[in-house]
């Protein structure tokens, strides 16, 4: 079935979006011609991809073809037609690299930002996911100032750590991003503790050898437009939060339940299609902004071995996904893929 178009776009998922911006909140009618950078990782290829024009918007439920696989002596060389600006291919395990295309690329990565986000927490001295955050109204005047994607918090609402990972996780919730940075980050007021977050999350990028990136915002809503990373590094930074049980956990659902402690009910569904949709697929993030394109993280697991890749800027990233990962577990026969439909009234990202 055919999407309906939002602000010039098809949607992914052929239902109306709740929200017509970005992730970043910024309005998709605003986005100008983007450079055409298709170089492949020299790295590992040693070859310049050819320049490929056009934008393909992408239907969800429809049915994605991963094209004809590559004959043997082409295998090497890795998925062809890849319309990612910028692509990477990680065997989790040995953490070895499969395949690449401009992977050291600087560029937006939207709210794969979140990723993170939720690393830094996780990884904090002492965290208790049980800890309880009360919402507060500069959460909701924050997402409604940036037309960002939301969780829908509500004001005095009280929620655990754990269940603003989910809303941020899942609905990409802008407003659960904020909470936790709020409640992370250190300083005597709310701008203080978000900037000492940042910090946090830069000096993690640091320590996880993320050379090529810088964060300028704990959700991905960039002012200055500073918020950039590459494909190599998400993918370093995708390996190190999956290692973590409870963030395996919540990226690997694709809806969600929670209460709140005074009765009220949170559902929220993954904006990531891939998941349940293609065999294997464990999460993890998607990310969509004026600039920064439509972007994912994935990962896929098969006969214990894990595959993470990263595709920033695709007009196709679903299918983008689904030859990445048929070329790494060596798949005979092009995946034929369905993405999982979200409800109507779900968030888009």
């Amino acid at each position: 079935m055919g999407g309906r178009r939002e602000n010039g776009e098809l949607s992914e998922s052929g239902a109306t979006p709740r929200t017509r911006r970005w992730s970043d909140g910024r309005d998709p009618r605003c986005a100008g011609p983007d450079d055409h950078d298709d170089t492949e990782c020299p790295l590992i290829l040693g070859t310049r991809g050819a320049r490929r024009a056009g934008t393909v918007a992408l239907t969800a439920g429809a049915v994605l073809v991963a094209g004809p696989l590559v004959v043997p002596a082409q295998a090497a060389a890795g998925p062809s037609g890849v319309a990612a600006k910028g692509a990477f291919l990680l065997d989790s395990g040995p953490n070895k690299a499969l395949w690449g295309k401009s992977a050291d690329t600087k560029r937006q990565m939207a709210s794969t930002t979140k990723i993170m986000t939720a690393a830094v927490v996780l990884t904090t001295k002492g965290v208790d996911l049980n800890r309880k955050v009360t919402v507060k109204k500069a959460y909701r005047d924050y997402v409604a100032k940036n037309g960002a994607s939301t969780a829908d918090l509500k004001t005095g609402d009280k929620l655990t750590v754990r269940q603003l990972l989910y809303g941020m996780m899942l609905p990409s919730g802008c407003d659960a991003a904020y909470a936790l940075a709020d409640t992370y980050g250190s300083g005597s007021t709310t701008a203080a503790r978000t900037k000492s977050f940042i910090s946090k999350m830069n000096k993690k990028a640091a320590d996880l050898g993320m050379k090529n990136t810088k964060f300028d915002s704990f959700d991905g809503i960039s002012k200055a437009g500073k918020n950039q990373s590459t494909p190599r590094d998400l993918a370093k930074l995708a390996r190190h939060a999956m290692a973590n049980s409870t963030f395996k956990t919540v990226v690997k659902a694709p809806k969600t339940v929670q209460k709140a402690t005074n009765g009220r009910t949170y559902t929220w569904y993954n904006t990531n299609t891939l998941l349940g949709s293609y065999k294997g697929v464990v999460g993890i993030k998607t990310g969509t902004g004026t600039k920064a394109g439509p972007c994912l993280v994935f990962a896929a697991t098969r006969d214990k071995r894990t595959v993470v890749g990263v595709v920033l800027n695709s007009s196709k990233r679903y299918p983008d996904a689904t030859k990445m990962l048929d070329w790494a577990f060596k798949q005979k026969k092009a995946s034929k893929v369905t993405l999982r439909r979200l409800p109507q009234d779900a968030q888009r990202d």
